[in-house]
């Protein structure tokens, strides 16, 4: 057993550890313990990743483990790019979750249910990269899923009613829908493993080939469809925005930024690796997929005034840039451009990498505002820059990555995405001429949004005046909560300022993605490297330009508080007094503009109640105005698919009227129905 293997076993003793102590030992003692083996579980998982992009393989193969086929893991790469991010997450946010659950109160999580799942879900995080058979993916994929389901629901007891309700609505919806991505994912690996003639990886591989093009086509789309599901792609997201903000903080930063990342996993290692490659309409579905789901989540969540809601919708768009990468890169091989195919992969599986960190830290940063507060809502907030400054800072750096704009770490993986879409048009093509210039309108007008997002996130949340009494009393996180905060700012630093580290390893995760008969991607080496496009953001240039514009900003404020000082000693105010929080901008009216611009894309909603006086019509008591942003694609497909399900249900009543020869005509009938189908099969 190698290094690999050494850690993976490690991170699985660690996981069984941590789950039995967070089941045994009482109150804080259970925390903590649980905190450090999911921390240990993390550190193993992000040493086997490094060991994999530094080129270690590893495989394994427990025959006992599982009925009939046994289980297998193999580690590549690619795989341990995703262990790789997955157990730096994991880490951070262990260390950061025993501050966290030590708190009391509706917004911890520290009973015994969450504190023994934590440590099983943060390995299957891990070990779903390090699946090499159909049956052992689709039993970690579903552990995945029932872990991460029991720790979504882990609020559902200590809130009220209304908490619960939305607790349990959340649990609901991703119940619902993670499931019904794992039966497309079944039919599809089964319609596969079928075909191949075995489940393990290296069948699939060799087997591929045999299938038809429309048996090959029919598995990538029900495989596709599973996995954008589980990255919150438009529109397979509607679980994205309920579960993440229900969810305990230091799970949905779990949850945004390595569970999702799992989807796009999918699509490279099946579309690419296991299957080969596919005509461009395979990656047409993707691309678009991706264009969908980066502008219509990053417009989402300039309109919402909940802060883990916003930054859910922004999960949904940053996954969905990765999808463009992956999608342009499946184009650009079919037309036989293996280099600009390969770059725009690296894109997007940097981006994944650059969003899990800054992802992770922004609802860390957002667990600590509401675990001060109690508060989710960006128009009840202000003023947590004086009350809480370190978690001030780490959420502005994180948002400086999200928005993509130098020297944050999200800039060099989306810059890297449009030059790789910009070399693709050189590609002869109706198709590409058409498709790659809306990737890129696609991606400029999300980072657009993006900005106006986060500058609204941060300037109501943590400036001005607090709008709130508990907002005007909060404090600080305690120092584990900060350290794990720490921790997520370092790596979003690094990614920063010395990118091209992770050079040779994205070069070995893109050819893994290529592995096989014929790889579409493994056409020698990374075209455009990061250590190049890296001298153009050299770490002393970055820290000459930060280091002067912390200047100019500490002495621009200081000038201007001092003039202030002077203009209020020396001038009449006519009265009017100091500006109150009142006066300031919320985050609904910082949306405004936005949503007048795209009012027939949003279609909002707005209601005017109006009440008169009980003695005359002509006198006005109250007049209520309210105005909501649905979700556009969840009011149209999802709320008509939902109400003619629940008319089929009451009128399917009518079939149960307790007579039991007619139930057992019903049985008679599906069984000749059966019989029948077979023989048209035959």
């Amino acid at each position: 057993m190698n290094a690999i293997g050494a850690a993976t076993a490690a991170a699985a003793a660690l996981a069984a550890a941590g789950g039995i102590l967070g089941a045994a030992l009482p109150g804080r003692a259970r925390v903590l313990a649980s905190g450090v083996c999911t921390a240990a579980l993390g550190a193993a998982g992000l040493a086997a990743g490094a060991a994999a992009l530094r080129g270690g393989r590893w495989s394994a193969t427990a025959p006992a483990l599982l009925p009939l086929s046994g289980a297998h893991l193999a580690v590549d790469a690619l795989s341990g790019l995703f262990m790789a991010v997955a157990g730096g997450v994991v880490l951070a946010v262990a260390v950061y979750g025993v501050g966290y659950a030590a708190g009391h109160g509706p917004y911890g999580t520290g009973s015994r249910t969450a504190q023994a799942t934590l440590p099983v879900f943060a390995l299957t995080l891990l070990l779903v990269p390090a699946a090499a058979s159909v049956s052992t993916f689709l039993l970690l994929w579903e552990l995945m899923a029932l872990t991460s389901l029991v720790l979504v629901l882990a609020r559902h007891r200590g809130g009220g009613p209304g908490e619960r309700a939305a607790v349990r609505e959340a649990g609901l919806w991703y119940g619902v829908m993670t499931h019904f991505a794992f039966v497309l994912l079944l039919a599809g690996t089964g319609l596969f493993a079928a075909g191949a003639g075995g489940e393990t990886f290296a069948s699939l591989r060799a087997g591929a080939h045999a299938l038809s093009p429309g048996t090959r086509g029919l598995v990538f789309v029900l495989t596709a469809l599973a996995f954008a599901t589980k990255a919150g792609a438009v529109p397979l997201h509607p679980w994205l925005p309920r579960a993440h903000p229900e969810a305990p903080s230091a799970v949905s930063a779990l949850m945004s930024a390595a569970m999702v990342n799992l989807g796009v996993y999918g699509v490279v290692r099946l579309g690419f690796d296991l299957l080969g490659g596919g005509p461009r309409w395979w990656w047409l579905l993707v691309l678009g997929l991706g264009a969908l789901s980066a502008v219509h989540g990053i417009l989402q969540a300039a309109m919402a005034s909940d802060l883990k809601r916003l930054l859910a919708y922004s999960t949904s768009e940053n996954l969905g840039l990765a999808l463009i990468g992956v999608g342009a890169a499946g184009l650009l091989s079919d037309a036989g451009r293996r280099a600009p195919a390969a770059l725009a992969l690296a894109a997007a599986l940097l981006h994944l990498v650059n969003h899990a960190a800054f992802k992770a830290l922004l609802f860390c940063a957002a667990g600590s505002v509401l675990r001060a507060t109690g508060l989710r809502d960006l128009d009840r907030m202000g003023g947590l820059r004086a009350r809480m400054p370190a978690t001030c800072a780490f959420f502005a750096l994180a948002a400086l990555g999200a928005v993509a704009l130098p020297p944050g770490n999200g800039f060099l993986g989306e810059w890297l995405l449009l030059q790789s879409l910009v070399h693709g048009l050189a590609v002869p093509g109706v198709v590409t001429a058409l498709v790659l210039p809306l990737a890129v309108a696609a991606i400029a007008l999300s980072a657009g949004l993006a900005a106006a997002v986060f500058v609204k996130a941060l300037g109501v949340a943590f400036f001005a005046r607090p709008r709130s009494a508990p907002a005007g009393a909060a404090v600080e996180s305690p120092p584990s909560m900060l350290a794990g905060m720490g921790l997520l700012a370092a790596a979003c630093t690094a990614l920063a300022l010395v990118p091209g580290l992770l050079g040779d390893g994205l070069s070995r995760a893109v050819a893994a993605a290529g592995a096989g008969d014929g790889p579409p991607l493994a056409g020698g080496a990374l075209a455009v490297r990061l250590d190049r496009l890296a001298a153009t953001m050299s770490p002393l240039w970055v820290a000459c330009a930060l280091t002067a514009a912390v200047a100019v900003v500490a002495v621009a404020a200081r000038l201007l508080a001092r003039r202030r000082r002077r203009d209020n000693a020396r001038l009449w105010d006519c009265g009017g007094g100091a500006p109150t929080a009142r006066m300031s901008y919320t985050a609904t009216s910082f949306a405004e503009p936005l949503q007048r611009v795209f009012d027939d894309v949003l279609a909002p909603q707005q209601d005017v109640d109006v009440t008169p006086v009980r003695a005359s019509a002509y006198l006005v008591e109250r007049v209520r105005f309210r105005r909501s942003v649905p979700d556009r694609v969840e009011h149209r497909l999802y709320r008509p698919l939902l109400s003619a399900v629940s008319q089929a249900g009451r009128a399917a009543r009518r079939l149960a009227t307790g007579s039991l020869h007619l139930y057992l005509g019903y049985g008679f009938s599906g069984l000749v129905a059966l019989l029948l189908a077979l023989a048209a099969a035959r």
